[in-house]
C-alpha cells in the first residue's frame, strides 16, 4: 500500500483513490466525486453511484483522499498516463509542500 502525502501524490497511482472536482472549466463537473476506476493520459474515469463519470485533467482541479489524508492537485501536475507519471510528474514534485 502506498504510503500518500502532499507531496509524493503526483507520482502514485490514483486509480482506488476517492476523488472529487473542486474546480473545472466545464461547472457541471465541480462537486463529482467517487473512486477513480481508471486513467488514462487525459482522462479520469471517476465512478459516482452507479455511473462513469470522464473527467478531462486539464483544466481541473482535484482533490484526492486515501482514507487518510486529502490532497489538492491541479490537473497539469498528473496529465501524464500512470505509466509515464513517475519519470514525468518529477518536476512538479520538487516543487509541492509536505
Amino acid at each position: 500500500m502506498h504510503e500518500y502525502n502532499n507531496k509524493n501524490i503526483v507520482l502514485h497511482e490514483l486509480v482506488g483513490l476517492e476523488a472529487r472536482v473542486l474546480d473545472s472549466k466545464d461547472h457541471d463537473q465541480i462537486g463529482i466525486s467517487g473512486r477513480v476506476v481508471m486513467e488514462t493520459k487525459n482522462l479520469l474515469y471517476i465512478k459516482s453511484g452507479k455511473s462513469i463519470k470522464l473527467i478531462p485533467k486539464l483544466p481541473t482541479v482535484f482533490a484526492f483522499s486515501d482514507g487518510v489524508g486529502t490532497y489538492r492537485v491541479v490537473g497539469s501536475e498528473i496529465c501524464f498516463g500512470s505509466a509515464e507519471r513517475t519519470a514525468k510528474a518529477l518536476r512538479f514534485y520538487s516543487k509541492r509542500n509536505v
